[in-house]
């Protein structure tokens, strides 16, 4: 896992540096405030070893700021330090701190901690990871899907580049559930998230369970047109599983209605109509027949 230490004094990096590579962590180092954060944000480290004193920006003002980025709050931090009083490591652990490890450094007790909060923390990147999945098709959940759409919006209003949503709903999916029970609906289910995830797999794509028989894809840097080509493929995948479906009125197979709709994001304007927009066309795919897409600008 990747430690980052922030120390104004190399000889205690080097020191600290030789205990955790010893234990098979990659390092990244920082000797003052602004470039730890700037390291922080590009390395993603697991684990910061923050040291207090430093001049112009110091440990407690890093740890601040680290704690108020959304991106970076959830790291943990160590403060190092030659500071014992109570109140110094109250203060730290108040600011959001996990540990202390007072100067000079006893390396039993570096390797400790560190060991003990990179073990917590991958339990916890675990559990996290676990929470944003679906239990039934294996695919990110909705809450997942939130996530990523609030993160997709910012980059687009970041770089000017338009976003799409797709809302795919599985036709007639009640009278399959009735017909075949719902084991076979469950592995239905499971052979369209498939299909879909292998449908959108270019950076910045993304498909997700919504609930119940809704499955929801956001597409990337495409314009409408290129959208039309995306969401016509994902219907005749499902559509090319040939799922039998002798209870649909509209084909022998399981087919899904796509509902679409392209943006592009501005400051002004909200994730949630994207999605609203998309559901909207979802509606009309199925008042037209369904097996088909409807789609529009958001």
């Amino acid at each position: 896992m990747r430690v980052l230490i922030v120390d104004d004094v190399p000889d205690n990096i080097r020191v600290l540096s030789r205990m955790l590579v010893d234990d098979g962590h990659q390092i990244s180092a920082a000797t003052n405030g602004r470039q730890a954060l700037k390291l922080a944000a590009s390395c993603a480290p697991d684990l910061i070893l923050l040291d207090v004193m430093m001049p112009e920006m110091g440990g407690y003002e890093v740890c601040a700021a680290l704690k108020a980025d959304p991106q970076l709050g959830s790291i943990p931090i160590i403060f190092v330090t030659a500071l014992a009083d109570v109140e110094d490591e109250t203060r730290g652990l108040g600011l959001g701190a996990v540990d202390y490890i007072t100067k000079p450094f006893k390396e039993a007790i570096v390797r400790a901690r560190v060991r003990t909060h990179l073990e917590l923390k991958r339990q916890r990147d675990l559990l996290q990871q676990l929470s944003h999945v679906d239990g039934l098709t294996g695919i990110p959940n909705r809450r997942a899907f939130d996530e990523r759409l609030e993160q997709e919006w910012r980059r687009s209003v970041r770089f000017g580049e338009p976003l799409a949503a797709a809302m795919i709903d599985v036709d007639h999916f009640k009278q399959y559930n009735d017909a075949r029970g719902h084991l076979a609906g469950d592995d239905c289910l499971r052979r369209v998230a498939d299909a879909l995830a292998e449908g959108l797999m270019r950076a910045g794509d993304f498909v997700a369970r919504y609930g119940g028989e809704e499955f929801i894809g956001l597409i990337s840097g495409v314009d409408v047109d290129g959208l039309a080509g995306v969401v016509e493929k994902l219907r005749a995948g499902i559509e090319a599983l040939r799922i039998p479906h002798g209870a649909s009125p509209v084909s022998p197979w399981v087919t899904v209605s796509v509902g679409a709709a392209i943006c592009r994001p501005t400051q002004e304007t909200l994730p949630s109509n994207l999605v609203e927009v998309a559901d909207g066309q979802l509606y009309a795919a199925k008042r037209l027949g369904r097996n088909r897409v409807s789609l529009s600008n958001a």
